[in-house]
């Protein structure tokens, strides 16, 4: 996050009515016994209600477009004039294609199949006993996410649709806008009969409710989703009292093996890195195989400097075009989310994959390669949450995967890895039904 925008986030601005700074824990702790007592009746809510809730949800935000446009504008404006960069106010802005992609992917949730009470497995016993693997909603989730206000919309649908209650807290910068999303949402629980605190949102900017939620506000939220900056996810995995969804940051690879086609290689390459230079997906290194350098390095380092990527390497790179900076030891492990990437030679796949495990983040990372023996050793050996053949890491989207939407993308080993969509927000119990045995 810009240091401006720090301060601006301790600003203490809340919506009129709000509740002060001191009556701030009772509020957080009211709205954490709401969410819980929300979350049973999700738990038990049938799909086509749910589903009735998430449809007028979408409608309501395609009919609330102008207001919420006129408050992205306000929240831009804002964070234009603290110093926001070009790619911060981009990860922030809202257009109406935006909006539209808001309500259609609220309507692609809506059409996915409903997770709880789905029979994971079934076995019987030697005994008699029938055991089945059932899933059920996990319950409260909060989620703290910075400049992106679709996050509110995203959040909302795949919990919802997955039997959890919601506690959002949006990053002061999309204050607004996220209010004005909020309340199309509560006009889809309305219409479907569903209480307003299925859905809450913080209703202040002060930073102390961030820290009230990582507590667990008197144990009813479940589990944490941050999205967000690198500093962000350290702060809530360091002080979280309840579990954590969470990626640190998206150091993405494109390694371009020596039996690469060109063409191929420049289309993924330009469209990994440069398509949204600001989502956690994009391309921060490129790595190029030695064998293959001398018919592939300039094209693909000229062809990102021509469409105004910044580009820092290492000597061999630097040596194809005099625009090439330097690379530092810190850059290669740089998540920039803007268009500057670092780009180097490596001598083939064990050393790409070498690089990636040092220097990357276990989230996204791709082989461009005609070889398939090498694309099955990429994908089996790379470490990360998603790894991809011959495909723009850009794909690194629970939209993409069919999810719908997505709550963040899990770079951890527990529960959820990747995209974390419907599914993934459901935990499961064990259900066993006898006809009279006992254990001897």
């Amino acid at each position: 996050m810009n240091a401006p925008l720090k301060a601006l986030e301790g600003s203490g601005a809340r919506p009129s009515g709000a509740k002060g700074a001191s009556d701030l824990p009772a509020l957080m702790r009211q709205i954490g016994r709401d969410a819980r007592t929300a979350a049973r009746v999700l738990a038990l809510a049938p799909a086509v209600q749910k589903n009735r809730a998430l449809a007028a949800m979408a409608k309501a935000i395609r009919a609330g477009s102008s207001a919420i446009l006129a408050a992205n504008r306000e929240d831009q404006a804002e964070a234009r004039a603290a110093g926001a960069t070009p790619a911060f106010l981009d990860r922030l802005a809202l257009d109406p294609e935006r909006i539209a992609a808001m309500a259609d992917g609220i309507e692609a949730v809506r059409k996915l199949k409903d997770p709880v009470g789905w029979v994971m497995a079934s076995w019987r016993r030697p005994n008699g006993m029938r055991i089945e693997r059932v899933r059920v909603p996990l319950g409260v989730v909060g989620v703290i996410y910075e400049s992106r206000p679709n996050v509110t919309a995203d959040a909302a649908a795949l919990c919802l649709k997955a039997g959890n209650a919601a506690i959002l807290r949006g990053g002061s910068e999309s204050f607004r806008s996220c209010r004005a999303i909020h309340a199309a949402l509560l006009e889809g629980l309305a219409e479907a009969g569903l209480p307003a605190s299925c859905v809450a949102l913080v209703p202040t900017r002060e930073r102390e409710a961030v820290g009230m939620m990582l507590s667990g506000l008197d144990g009813t939220i479940d589990v944490i989703v941050p999205r967000g900056g690198k500093n962000l996810v350290e702060r809530v995995q360091t002080e979280a009292r309840v579990p954590v969804f969470a990626h640190l940051e998206g150091v993405c690879h494109v390694y371009v093996d020596g039996k690469a086609k060109l063409g191929m290689a420049k289309s993924i390459v330009l469209n990994a890195k440069m398509r949204r230079t600001g989502v956690c997906g994009a391309a921060e290194t490129l790595l190029v195989d030695r064998a293959g350098a001398a018919k592939l390095l300039k094209p693909l380092i000229t062809m990102l400097l021509d469409a105004g990527c910044e580009v820092r390497g290492d000597a061999a790179v630097m040596a194809v075009d005099r625009r090439v900076k330097p690379a530092s030891k810190e850059d290669w492990s740089t998540e920039y989310l803007d268009a500057v990437l670092t780009a180097g030679v490596v001598d083939g796949i064990d050393a790409a994959i070498a690089h990636i495990e040092r220097y990357g983040s276990h989230h996204t990372d791709a082989i461009i390669t005609e070889d398939r023996k090498a694309a099955e050793k990429f994908l089996r050996e790379v470490d990360s949450a998603i790894v991809l053949h011959n495909a723009s890491t850009q794909f690194a989207d629970g939209g993409e995967f069919g999810f719908g939407a997505e709550i963040g993308i899990a770079t951890g080993r527990l529960h959820a890895r990747g995209p974390v969509g419907v599914e993934q927000l459901t935990s499961f119990n064990y259900r066993i039904r006898g006809s009279g045995q006992t254990r001897p």
